[in-house]
């Protein structure tokens, strides 16, 4: 049995090891968390990523799981509402659509069930080193410990260790969008009811929302800028960066910077996609944001990772003693639909994708390859 080390339990990462274990590989997840992730925004599954999850017997269980908004209303920088709706929601979409957006932690939880037991899991640790060699690749661990697998797939998101590792340094393949994003829950004490509230000013915004029955917030920060010098690891420093940048608006901007300034779950980062010329080398391949992240600005991240995971697996599953001619079909097969994907965050910024491009995006894969 050919064995896979996948770096990271998130969508990408646990998706892929539930279909390598459908098409007999045995696979191994390794993730730098004591356990999977919790926190993060209200994520979209659409499209084709929605046939994936069919496929894995979820799609109930991800549709009960969904976020239920009534509507949504935007405000401008010093709070006076401009306009509301309930026919759709950024986030989310229009209401009478057939796509699921849900919590990442609740997707992330469902998937972690689907394969717990049928794979293994390193929580815990991290890859330090590989060493590519004819019958397989060498991962060494942080511990030090060292194990060969015949092949690593990168699924450890946008600052992928190994990406870094196999295919050279981040700023040879990260392109920044000219924003940057932060996430994180708190109580609801703006007494949201199933209802979204989007703040504007000129150069930053932020998102609020209720989850868990109206008893938390979800909340999204952004600002408008280019790289920024900071480091990434400093969560203090980050906070009182975009309590600098979103200072300046109104409305209930206060109480969201005082609550988050102990959000446990606090997440920051630049808007960027990741664009390779290839996602393989060797024994090595990425997939999902490791490989190709689209950014937020898309919502196709999720759709990306849950399809990219089921085409590469299954392409493996096809000719497991040829990785080389299955990996240049999971390229081949996944390529456009990326392509299409990545363009939805840069075809319209700030103004969102129109709904043609979107729907020719989530469109544009059919999961059974040709000839299968």
């Amino acid at each position: 049995m050919s064995t896979v080390l996948i770096s990271g339990a998130s969508v990408a990462g646990l998706t892929l090891a539930y279909w390598l274990r459908e098409r007999g590989f045995d696979a191994t997840v390794v993730e730098r968390a004591p356990a999977p992730r919790p926190g993060g925004q209200a994520i979209d599954v659409r499209g084709v990523a929605l046939d994936v999850l069919e496929r894995m017997g979820l799609l109930d269980e991800a549709r009960a799981a969904r976020t239920r908004m009534r509507g949504m209303s935007m405000h401008d920088g010093e709070g006076n509402e401009l306009w509301r709706s309930t026919e759709m929601t950024y986030s989310g979409g229009r209401m009478d659509s057939g796509d699921i957006e849900l919590l990442r932690e609740d997707l992330t939880a469902l998937l972690h069930r689907s394969v717990d037991g049928r794979a293994a899991f390193l929580f815990g640790t991290s890859l330090t080193a590989l060493d590519q060699r004819p019958d397989g690749v060498a991962a060494v661990f942080a511990d030090g410990t060292c194990r060969t697998f015949d092949h690593v797939v990168g699924a450890d998101g946008l600052h992928s260790g190994v990406r870094r590792l196999v295919f050279g340094p981040e700023s040879d393949h990260l392109h920044h969008l000219g924003a940057h994003v932060a996430v994180f829950s708190t109580d609801n004490f703006a007494g949201l009811d199933n209802w979204q509230v989007w703040s504007q000013g000129e150069d930053a915004s932020y998102c609020l929302y209720p989850v868990r029955d109206n008893t938390e917030l979800r909340a999204t920060l952004g600002f408008m800028a280019g790289p920024l010098d900071y480091d990434h690891r400093d969560t203090e420093q980050q906070r009182t960066l975009l309590a600098a940048r979103l200072s300046t608006l109104g409305g209930d901007t206060p109480k969201l910077l005082e609550a988050m300034r102990t959000a446990p779950d606090f997440y920051f980062d630049a808007m960027a996609q990741v664009r390779m010329d290839h996602w393989t080398r060797g024994r090595v391949a990425l997939v999902g944001d490791a490989g190709y992240c689209s950014s937020p600005l898309s919502g196709q991240g999720t759709s990306l990772a849950l399809t990219g995971a089921y085409v590469l697996a299954d392409e493996l599953g096809r000719t497991a003693d040829d990785f080389g001619a299955a990996f240049a079909r999971y390229e081949r097969r996944m390529r456009p639909f990326v392509a299409l994907n990545q363009a939805l965050a840069t075809e319209n910024p700030g103004q969102g994708a129109s709904e043609e491009s979107l729907e020719r995006a989530k469109n544009a894969l059919e999961l059974d390859a040709e000839g299968v």
